[in-house]
Order: C-alpha cells, then structure tokens, then sequence
C-alpha cells in the first residue's frame, strides 16, 4: 500500500469508527508505529483528523476548545505524574508562576507546604485553591477572564508581568511540535503566556502527551526558549530527540 492509499485509508476508517488507535493499525497494516503517525500527522496538516493519545479522531469533533471541567477528567493519571515530576524543578525558588491550565493546577495542589514561597497566577481556580496555604504568598494578575479557560489574559495581564521577575515559571500548552514549538488557539492567552516567558529566569512546560503534534493558531514559544518539556511516557523517544535537539531538555513521568 502506497503512502496516499494508506493515509486514505486512515482517514476513512476514523471517519467510519470515530476514533484510530495508532498500535491497532498498525499492527493491522503490518506497518511500524511511527509510519502511522507520520500519516495522521500529514491528515492533520490538511485538517482532517485531529490527534489525540495514542490515535485520532475526525477533526470536526474537535471544532472548538474544550473548557476546563471536560479537559480536567482528560488523561487524569499522566497530569498527576507530570505535577509531581514538575515539583523536581522547583528547587530553591522563592517566586513561581504558574500559568492557567488543568496540568499546572496539579502542580499547584502539590507544593510543598513547608516553606514560603510566592505564587504568581492568571487563574482563577488555582488562585482559588491556594488562597487558604498559609505558607504561599499569592498574587492574581489581573485582565479580561476567559471564559473557556478560566484565566485572566489581555493588556491588564501582559502590563503587570512585565515589571515581575519570578524564578521559575510553569506554563500549560494547547500544542507542541518539533516543527511549530508550543502554541494555543486564543491569541490573548498567547501574549499572556509570551510575557510570562519574560518575566521568569527559568521556564517549564507542562503537558501530556497527546498534545503533541496538535499545533495550534498561535505560537508563544519556539523550542529554544523553554528550559524544561515535561511530558508522559505516550510521547515516543524519537519524538522526544527530535525536541531536543534544538529545545528544551525533555522529562517523561
């Protein structure tokens, strides 16, 4: 089967079933793993499918950006893993931001609550679950709340990160790519995530695995910009070398 039969093929099958798993066709195909995601990353290019972990589905069922209840029951286990991998980055910071976004707020749910450290945060539910911590200084940047996310974004925001200088920030991401960095689909969450980046002496990014390959509308970071990638162990090591070659060292929990 030639590269444009298999990938017609891949796309019918996911329209027809809902849903591809990449090891099942695989295995079906007698193809490697890695052929297959090659093509679903090829359909998707043309719009066609969406990824998601470990497979696909048709991209109209994706056609709009899922809000934080139907994001936060999403792979549950691997954000628990990746916050608890992301306290190892902490180190001796006296002054964190953690950016909006259901991964960063398992984050947040861990910190240690021995020692007093302040807590930077554009949103609300992390803001919420850490103004009782005696221990965590909390400040909540201001601006336009969206809706979908929950996180406060646009000039108020971008103005009050730019006379901060935290040690470390800790950043969600809709997408990330070898090809594209990390992006999202809202420009103003964009831009607030831009100014974080320079507001903070040391970046990582939080993100499960089956946000790999999903670029996004906006890109706020190419590779080289961020320090830290912490992912799961769904991300292929292939795809983790190709990361850092030119990025950031890449962790899988």
């Amino acid at each position: 089967m030639y590269a444009a039969e298999r990938q017609q093929w891949l796309l019918d099958r996911t329209r027809d079933r809902g849903r591809i798993d990449v090891a099942a066709v695989a295995e079906e195909l007698d193809v490697t793993p890695e052929t297959i995601r090659r093509d679903l990353g090829g359909l998707e290019r043309q719009g066609l499918v969406r990824r998601v972990h470990g497979g696909a589905i048709p991209s109209d069922l994706l056609d709009f950006e899922p809000g934080v209840g139907q994001r936060d029951t999403q792979y549950g286990a691997e954000k628990e893993r990746i916050a608890k991998a992301a306290l190892a980055e902490l180190g001796n910071a006296a002054t964190i931001l953690i950016d909006a976004g259901t991964t960063t707020a398992r984050l947040a749910n861990v910190l240690p609550r021995e020692r007093d450290i302040t807590v930077v945060t554009n949103s609300l539910p992390i803001a919420s679950s850490l103004a009782g911590r005696p221990n965590v200084h909390l400040r909540l940047l201001g601006g336009r709340v969206r809706a979908t996310t929950l996180a406060t974004v646009d000039d108020w925001a971008v103005s009050l990160l730019a006379g901060l200088t935290v040690d470390v920030a800790f950043l969600g991401t809709n997408g990330f790519s070898a090809a594209r960095g990390f992006t999202t689909p809202d420009p103003d969450e964009g831009a607030t995530k831009q100014a974080m980046l320079r507001a903070s002496r040391r970046s990582v990014v939080v993100a499960d695995a089956s946000k790999f390959g999903s670029d996004q509308f906006v890109r706020f970071a190419t590779l080289d910009s961020i320090d830290t990638l912490i992912t799961d162990t769904g991300l292929d090591p292939a795809e983790v070398d190709a990361l850092e070659a030119t990025g950031p060292k890449v962790i899988r929990a």
